[in-house]
């Protein structure tokens, strides 16, 4: 599927049900709601709360992403920005912002922090 292909189709799908009239304030409320399904479901997998199979809560993870992104697109069509190209314009950035070299060394020393916390003992 292509970027500009969904994000025309979401455009058109939202328009016929009248749900294009929604305040973009309002989709990115809807936005913020997916994110913390997705945000749960990254924590259940992790161990909080571990009430369900691996297996479903992927499936739940992998259904949330797709509302989050879906949410993001529509947010993205009401103010008219071509997601493709921000997508496009991203890459650029990271690329320069981050080169192999310093994004390694930045990993490591990520690690090393993470490693080294001691969460239970206050502080």
């Amino acid at each position: 599927m292509e970027i500009r292909e969904f994000q025309k189709w979401l455009a058109a799908w939202d328009s016929e049900r009248g749900w294009n009239r929604v305040e973009p304030a309002h989709t990115l409320v809807h936005v913020m709601e997916e994110l913390g399904e997705v945000a749960r479901r990254v924590l259940m997998l992790e161990g909080y709360k571990d009430s369900k199979g691996q297996d479903e809560i992927l499936d739940e993870l992998s259904e949330e992403m797709g509302d989050l992104i879906m949410m993001l697109f529509k947010l993205a069509y009401q103010y008219g920005i071509d997601l493709e190209s921000a997508l496009e314009q991203a890459m650029v950035k990271v690329e320069a912002r981050y080169p192999l070299d310093k994004s390694r060394a930045e990993m490591d020393r990520y690690e090393a922090v993470q490693s080294g916390k001691n969460w239970g003992a206050g502080g």
